[in-house]
């Protein structure tokens, strides 16, 4: 994953402080996994910006005549922040590297929270993370669609700043609606891959969503946006179930798949990745090979270049997006309600696999500032 050169800094900063305060060069790069000759520039700069020292092919967090406090400390130095996900393993883990990355090289100490999707505890997650110390909230509730905007009036009481992390609020003046925001891109992915198999040639894309979460709605939002923009039928969405499950008998969701297939629809978008990995297998029973018969695109990119075939995946930012996230909270804690609101989106990327049955060169990342 392609990264900033502000956030490739940020991360030597981080390693350096890890191994100790002191490190080689060469071993720094190693674990990094970047290119010595880009570390060699990096360390320069951050040693002309006094983050950093270094002698003899060594970088150190330490002053170069060893007296006084080590270097340029950073703007969280001494921060506790809170950090709120809905789960870890998948999704949320580059999210939370990320944050803790950015954290870690800020000085800042960040604090996990778990709130399970469905189970209702983000508000209490909260209050122990306020209650652990943090000074600033870092937060991704729920936001399940179909709950009342009572559920998250909590979000407008909260007592220190907050940043949503890969939400916002789903009205314009509901709960949250005045915080912070870092999120991807979720609409832009979706027509990223829509555009892509439309260039394939296929003239309908079926999609096959959760309906679970802010990126689930978000997903099926980016859907009829994208077929408008395209020309493309809107087709109605497949639903899928929680995170992690297909159906208990995911025969008759398959055997759909299998129908639009017949008739004309041989590209499908589905909403996981971990679903569309599940699902290959399932096609080949209906004697559907991907992507011989059907291409298959998933979305989120966690485990989609695991699949046999590897799936062609929309890859939200999400190391970057945990990364944004800190920064912004940090520079909301410095400067307080003289900061405007910002409402910060960051552009997914099209990551072309075997899947879809031809390969080219994704576009590069990017990231819009929305008003």
């Amino acid at each position: 994953m392609a990264i900033s050169g502000e956030e490739r800094r940020r991360l030597i900063v981080s390693a350096v402080g890890e191994l100790g305060g002191r490190v080689r060069l060469t071993e720094l790069a190693d674990r990094l996994g970047i290119p010595a000759v880009t570390v060699r520039r990096d360390v320069a700069a951050l040693a002309d910006a006094g983050r950093l020292s270094r002698s003899h092919g060594f970088v150190s967090l330490e002053r170069p005549d060893g007296a006084g406090p080590p270097l340029a400390p950073g703007p969280g130095e001494g921060r506790a922040l809170g950090l709120l996900v809905p789960s870890v393993g998948s999704y949320f883990d580059e999210v939370i590297a990320g944050a803790r990355a950015a954290a870690a090289a800020a000085g800042a100490r960040l604090v996990l929270g778990i709130a399970p999707y469905g189970a209702g505890g983000d508000r209490l997650q909260a209050e122990r993370l306020l209650e652990s110390g943090a000074e600033g909230l870092l937060l991704a509730p729920g936001l399940v669609p179909g709950r009342t905007a009572e559920d998250y009036a909590w979000l407008d009481a909260l007592p220190v700043p907050a940043v949503l992390v890969e939400r916002r609020s789903p009205t314009p003046d509901g709960p949250g609606s005045g915080l912070d925001t870092v999120a991807s891109d979720h609409r832009h992915g979706v027509l990223s891959a829509l555009r892509h198999l439309a260039g394939l040639g296929h003239g309908s894309v079926l999609l096959a969503a959760r309906g679970d979460s802010w990126t689930a709605a978000e997903v099926r939002a980016g859907y009829r946006e994208g077929t408008r923009l395209l020309g493309l039928p809107d087709l109605p969405t497949l639903d899928m179930l929680g995170p992690g499950d297909l159906p208990a008998d995911p025969e008759p969701l398959v055997a759909r798949i299998a129908e639009a297939v017949r008739s004309g629809t041989r590209a499908v978008l589905v909403h996981n990745d971990q679903d569309a990995l599940r699902l290959a297998p399932l096609l080949r029973a209906h004697g559907l090979a991907v992507p011989a018969d059907v291409a298959l695109v998933a979305y989120d990119d966690v485990f989609a270049a695991l699949a046999a075939p590897p799936l062609t995946a929309v890859a939200p930012p999400k190391h970057a997006v945990g990364a944004a996230a800190v920064d912004l909270l940090l520079r909301r804690l410095a400067a307080g309600a003289e900061l405007p609101v910002h409402r910060t989106a960051l552009l997914p990327v099209l990551r072309v696999r075997a899947s879809c049955g031809a390969e080219r060169t994704a576009p590069r990342a990017g990231a819009a500032l929305l008003g």
